[in-house]
């Protein structure tokens, strides 16, 4: 059986010419995402695509998505597997590569999971669960490049 979820998202941009430059070629990239019942995301370009490198672009967004996703679905994993864990943290990477036509894409993900459990009679097992987080996990589900696991774990 399949279940259908839809989520909704709102982006609102409105131009703010910059009188230096004067031609629209130099549009601002900073918008406002809006999801009903949560903050205002404010976003714009990364700073590589003369975005506002103080606000969240696209590309930070799709790497916290499969960080966040990846780290829901192992949890859910070692609760299945009776392993307790304690701490979580990843240092992810991803590698975006850019044409000279100006178009692009996502050529892998690297995620860096260090996970610290209360057995170490369940270390193996820990890490060997990452693959099954990784077949679970909705955004590396979608995803059309690798999303790679360098996994440690310590009691």
């Amino acid at each position: 059986m399949t279940f259908k979820h839809i989520f909704k998202v709102n982006a609102n941009w409105i131009s703010n010419p910059n009188p230096e430059q004067s031609t629209s070629r130099f549009y601002s990239k900073s918008h406002e995402v809006t999801i009903e019942g949560k903050l205002i995301l404010d976003v714009s370009a990364a700073k590589a695509f003369k975005g506002d490198p103080a606000l969240y672009n696209p590309e930070d967004l799709l790497l916290s998505s499969l960080v966040s996703c990846h780290m829901m679905s192992y949890l859910y994993v070692c609760s299945q597997n009776g392993i307790e864990v304690l701490l979580y943290s990843d240092d992810a990477e991803a590698t975006l590569e850019v044409n000279s036509d100006g178009s692009g894409r996502f050529t892998e993900v690297r995620l860096n999971p260090k996970v610290t459990i209360v057995n170490s009679d369940k270390i193996e097992l820990a890490l060997e669960l990452h693959k099954k987080a990784n077949q679970l996990c909705f955004i590396a589900n979608s995803c059309n490049f690798p999303v790679l696991h360098n996994a440690s774990c310590e009691v």
